[in-house]
């Protein structure tokens, strides 16, 4: 079991703080829970949190100690974190553990000096701030998570969903991640970074008509899709289809299907027995040669490696 210690710096965000055991411990691993996931703090007992309400926190740090990751959520303490709670993030980081943060959670990895040098984001309104504040560290606003060695930081708060499917993902695979999600009733892979949100204000309601076309494309990425198919169902021309795909994405309609059809390719190549060939065929990549080439640019892995890797973790 892959143990998870959440790090508290309060003032907390009881959303973030709770994000985690959402998703994590939705995972199942050989018959029982993937992550043991234990919520902790420099100075247990009841932590200020936004909203005026208090958390109960009645763990330390040991956890982070015993931990294998360890998940640093947002706080309005971006400038004067608990010494402690540093001291156990700089030990952590030390021992070679994977440490994560959810928006200005990574401002504490930077006072734990664990960004310096590194690629970073968090949430977009913050990024100059962080920047100003720790100029060694590489901060990059239009992502959504960014990982740089064992350190993956994440954006705003909802973007937190994002990176612990990122980390299911790396640890159990892709289908562990996609059932985590549909538990969660949320997208399981939201592609893009955060231009999408600061070129523009977030809808008030959703019910775009570009929904519809993606809903269809992912029943039929066996087979070719076009642009021009596209735009039909979503009864706009190809021209305002590209570009209000790329507006709400954040990619182009051809890369999301690609990253799509990845997707299909790899649940398939870790829950079922079909060849490398069927597999490339049902998720609409065309051949082997092609999942292959894909497969390794964008993991590093042959569908071999793949399949032996998570299938087995399955």
């Amino acid at each position: 079991m892959h143990r998870v210690a959440v790090l508290a710096v309060p003032p907390v965000k009881p959303f973030d703080l709770s994000m985690p055991s959402v998703l994590l411990e939705a995972v199942e691993s050989g018959g029982g829970p993937g992550y043991e996931v234990t919520v902790c703090t420099a100075v247990p007992g009841t932590l200020a949190a936004s909203g005026g309400i208090g958390v109960v926190v009645g763990r330390g740090l040991e956890v982070v100690a015993a931990a294998d990751t360890v998940i640093v959520p947002s706080t309005a303490s971006r400038h004067d974190a608990e010494p402690a709670a540093l001291d156990a993030l700089r030990a952590a980081a030390a021992a070679g553990k994977r440490i994560a943060s959810i928006c200005s959670g990574a401002f504490v990895l930077a006072q734990a000096g664990l960004l310096d040098g590194r690629t970073a984001t968090t949430h977009w309104a913050l990024a100059e701030e962080l920047q100003r504040a720790f100029p060694a560290v590489r901060v990059d606003a239009n992502r959504l998570f960014a990982q740089d060695g064992r350190i993956v930081t994440g954006a705003g708060s909802a973007a937190g969903l994002d990176l612990c499917l990122y980390l299911i993902d790396a640890d159990y695979g892709a289908a562990a991640a996609n059932a985590a999600a549909r538990a969660a009733v949320v997208t399981p892979v939201r592609h893009g970074g955060q231009a999408q949100f600061v070129r523009t204000p977030l809808p008030d309601r959703t019910g775009s008509p570009l929904d519809e076309a993606r809903s269809w494309a992912l029943q039929h990425l066996d087979r070719p899709i076009s642009l021009p198919e596209l735009a039909e169902r979503a009864r706009v021309s190809v021209r305002t289809l590209t570009r209000r795909f790329t507006a709400e994405t954040g990619v182009t309609p051809f890369e999301w299907l690609l990253q799509q059809r990845l997707l299909r390719a790899r649940e398939l190549l870790e829950t079922t027995g079909l060849t490398v060939d069927q597999v490339a065929d049902r998720s609409g990549l065309g051949s082997a040669e092609s999942l292959r080439q894909h497969l390794n640019r964008r993991l590093g892995m042959s569908p071999a490696a793949y399949r032996s890797s998570f299938a087995r973790r399955r």
